[in-house]
């Protein structure tokens, strides 16, 4: 098992001029709570905290995501934006993006994007995304906690799951290094946070040609009721569109579920 090492990561994000100070756990609930924990106690922002272990572990409505030790990444961070709340949302698809090409540098890999807040490779999550908006007694605070299947070889048959080491065309002897894998996340993650007000429009076009969806016949969850069309482009916002079958379209900034319909 190659372990994620706090002094090293952090070692790295300093030579690299990144503001993130990483902090890493054997084992835990939640990354994402423990953040909200934290936010709520006055933490300052750009914090990371990583686990090795996380046994109830939230994806998008409470569904549990829990990690095998040492194989995977699972981590959070905790952040104070200045930027207006409105715009906050921007962070989960420029995060989306950022993991996209950490992976696209790291490997032979292209993974696409199933909006809001899931990665695909060869039609299988492989990562997924999870923001909360976090209102303390030290102000509102944001927290987005990212998983990545790197290194896990067995899922449940009911779970259309992969992982990178799984995917690659070419096996591996060894386990994929997740400490450089974090690394290039990190950096990722900061450099295209920097486009949350110039130059995000630009990052929606490169979430657009990654994305997993478009063209697809899809249903939607959207506050409880269902929608049905096909998703037909993003707008600037990042907002979905869907053309529905009465031929009007939709545009949907959030949903609780999008499913491909056969």
């Amino acid at each position: 098992m190659n372990v994620i090492d706090a002094q090293t990561l952090n070692s790295e994000c300093h030579d690299r001029a990144l503001p993130w100070r990483v902090e890493v756990v054997d084992e835990i609930t939640s990354t994402n709570d423990a953040l909200r924990e934290l936010a709520q106690k006055g933490s300052a922002s750009d914090l990371v905290l990583f686990a090795e272990s996380q046994t109830a572990g939230r994806g998008r409505r409470d569904h549990r995501w829990v990690t095998p030790r040492g194989l995977d990444l699972m981590f959070s961070l905790l952040m104070r934006p200045t930027v207006p709340v409105p715009l906050w949302p921007r962070y989960t698809t420029l995060a989306a993006l950022a993991v996209c090409l950490a992976i696209e540098k790291q490997l032979p890999l292209k993974p696409h994007i199933k909006w809001p807040n899931d990665l695909y490779l060869n039609e299988l999550k492989i990562s997924g995304l999870l923001a909360e908006v976090v209102s303390t007694a030290h102000g509102t605070a944001f927290v987005l906690g990212i998983g990545l299947n790197v290194n896990t070889l067995d899922f449940p048959p009911d779970l259309s799951a992969t992982s990178l080491l799984k995917e690659l065309k070419t096996p591996l002897l060894r386990e994929l290094d997740r400490q450089s894998l974090a690394v290039a996340i990190l950096e990722q993650l900061h450099g295209q946070f920097q486009r949350i007000e110039l130059g995000y429009h630009e990052a929606v076009g490169e979430v657009r040609s990654r994305s997993w969806l478009l063209g697809k016949q899809i249903r939607a969850t959207v506050d409880g009721n269902e929608l049905f069309g096909r998703a037909v482009d993003l707008n600037a916002e990042g907002h979905l569109l869907v053309a529905l079958r009465d031929g009007s379209v939709a545009s949907i900034t959030s949903a609780e579920g999008v499913r491909q319909v056969l």
